[in-house]
């Protein structure tokens, strides 16, 4: 008999999150900082799967279990930074009573739906990254994002009044700020693994153009390759892939599945006799119009000009 999967268990509230957790009533029912080294963490098959219906970012140290984000798992020891959108299924295995240390910062939409931060918020990528694409801090930054915890949990448990809210809205952007640097730094220090991935990218890229590839491999002889596919073929995430290669070349994911298609246009418009039409359905277009707009729109040019201009 198959077994079967209980479905991922949805926490809508501050308030339950420190209930299951085992927590005194949070001071405000919006936004919460837990130190997690006041949770100890118990195995419950209920809870190996959980949404949550609130922003949620954390910093650990000692966690000596597996977490598991889409399809994968993965292993974290120390020294991580994660951070979470509302709605996205997280599932965890950790043994019974494991003790680790670091804070949670947990953000219900609703305590910053009247600041610029609710709609800032969405355009940082990292809240889309895997769980494999975590931030890894070193001493100084994890001793610096530390600290802007601890400010938001100072003022979060001092006499709420008229700034309270002001005053922890401007640390979270802060601390969404030093993140997206660090980021920026984890690209730099990890070149290798960058250069790596950007070598795999133009394989790839060159394979989804390659006609007798593309029927061995089964890419649809219809439509261009996506970035979904692209980030899937290199088993990472979409907005981690173009925040990357916007890093190392200053072009996103679109933009070098474009530079791509138009070289390889160019190639065939040089080399052979085949009409636009017949090019653009061998590169992936439905109708040759969406060929044209792109072509001109990258080389100034309609592709018959391109052509002509080789005459």
């Amino acid at each position: 008999m198959k077994k079967t999967t209980n479905p991922p268990y949805v926490i809508n509230s501050v308030s339950e999150l420190h209930r299951i957790l085992g927590l005194p009533k949070p001071a405000h029912p919006l936004v919460s900082v837990i130190n997690l080294g006041d949770v100890t963490c118990h195995f419950d098959e209920d809870l190996t799967s959980v949404i949550y219906n609130f922003y949620s970012i954390c910093i650990k140290k000692g966690f000596a279990g597996t977490m598991k984000y889409g399809q994968n798992y993965y292993d974290f020891d120390e020294g991580i930074m994660t951070f979470f959108s509302p709605g996205q299924v997280i599932s965890t295995i950790t043994p019974d009573d494991i003790a680790i240390s670091g804070y949670w910062l947990v953000i219900h939409p609703d305590f910053i739906q009247q600041y610029p931060l609710a709609k800032s918020i969405k355009e940082h990528g990292y809240f889309s990254y895997a769980v494999n694409e975590a931030l890894h801090l070193s001493e100084k930054e994890e001793a610096l994002i530390a600290t802007i915890f601890q400010n938001i949990d100072q003022e979060y448990r001092s006499s709420i009044d008229g700034y309270t809210q002001d005053v922890i809205v401007s640390h979270i952007d802060l601390l969404l700020n030093y993140a997206n640097r660090f980021y920026n730094r984890q690209f730099i220090t990890r070149k290798q693994a960058s250069h790596d991935i950007l070598t795999r990218l133009e394989e790839i890229l060159t394979d989804c153009f390659d006609q007798e590839k593309v029927q061995a491999t089964g890419l649809p002889a219809r439509g261009l390759p996506t970035v979904q596919y692209i980030s899937d073929m290199l088993h990472v995430s979409p907005n981690y892939l173009s925040d990357m290669l916007r890093k190392l070349t200053g072009q996103s994911t679109q933009q070098h599945i474009h530079n791509k298609l138009i070289g390889k246009a160019k190639e065939i418009l040089s080399t052979t006799t085949l009409s636009v039409s017949e090019i653009a359905y061998q590169l992936g277009f439905e109708y040759p119009q969406s060929f044209n707009k792109l072509f001109k729109s990258k080389t100034h040019l309609s592709p018959l000009e391109f052509r002509q201009s080789f005459n």
